[in-house]
């Protein structure tokens, strides 16, 4: 049945002890870190992705249920459906919407880095070319960490297509944000942007290099030639 609840019965039966000891080392889910609360019963992404390829025809009801458990497995597989869903040629363009709608109106249940990452990039950026972005500048000031990590990386979608206004406003919105998560998106995407037009990204550096956070410049300067990235680490702040 093409249910979460079904889905939810597959995942249990992949369930593997050795497999939770890992995702506990790499998820910082211990008290006053960004995952503390969150629960994983082990399950390899690997295999939920599988699953999620399997159960890729989940209507957005049943989708939301899977978002809705405290299972942090279900969760991403509920994003990754939502991503195969809409890049679906079949999909149609009232479904998008509502996948789009489902993201931002239960962003409450996408709660840590890798559920974002796995339908910013391709729900919310792609649903956002040739319309309004106005809904990621909004984000970019939210006072929750996930939400401002959906705002940066949701432009990739855009520079993909040579279109980088957004990323350069958005990232420099984020120059002072105090999370690191923000600090690792905001310079992976300028890099991307960088690629794109260095010469615009040199630009911007010009301006923020010295003040920026010096995670978000790392990343930012990532391909830049070893004399340039000197230069650009000799600005940055310390």
């Amino acid at each position: 049945m093409n249910t979460a609840a079904a889905f939810l019965d597959r995942l249990h039966a992949l369930q593997s002890d050795d497999e939770l000891r890992k995702i506990r080392r790499y998820f910082k889910a211990g008290a006053g870190e960004y995952g503390e609360g969150d629960r994983f019963i082990g399950v390899r992404m690997g295999h939920v992705f599988g699953l999620a390829k399997e159960f890729a025809a989940l209507p957005p009801s049943e989708i939301e249920t899977l978002m809705e458990s405290d299972v942090h497995e279900a969760r991403a597989g509920a994003m990754s459906v939502m991503a195969k869903q809409y890049a679906d040629k079949q999909t149609t363009p009232e479904r998008r919407q509502e996948l789009f709608d489902l993201y931002l109106r239960r962003h409450d249940r996408i709660n840590n880095w890798d559920l974002v990452d796995l339908a910013a990039w391709h729900v919310v950026g792609p649903h956002l070319v040739g319309k309004n972005r106005e809904v990621l500048y909004r984000l970019a000031t939210s006072s929750i960490l996930w939400e401002r990590r959906t705002a940066i990386l949701a432009t990739f979608a855009f520079i993909k297509r040579g279109e980088l206004d957004d990323t350069f406003a958005i990232a420099q919105r984020l120059l002072s944000d105090p999370e690191d998560l923000i600090h690792k998106a905001a310079g992976g995407m300028l890099r991307a942007a960088g690629g794109k037009d260095r010469a615009r990204l040199e630009a911007f550096l010009d301006r923020h290099a010295a003040t920026m956070q010096r995670t978000m410049l790392r990343y930012a300067i990532e391909h830049f030639p070893p004399g340039l990235r000197a230069r650009y680490l000799g600005a940055g702040k310390t």
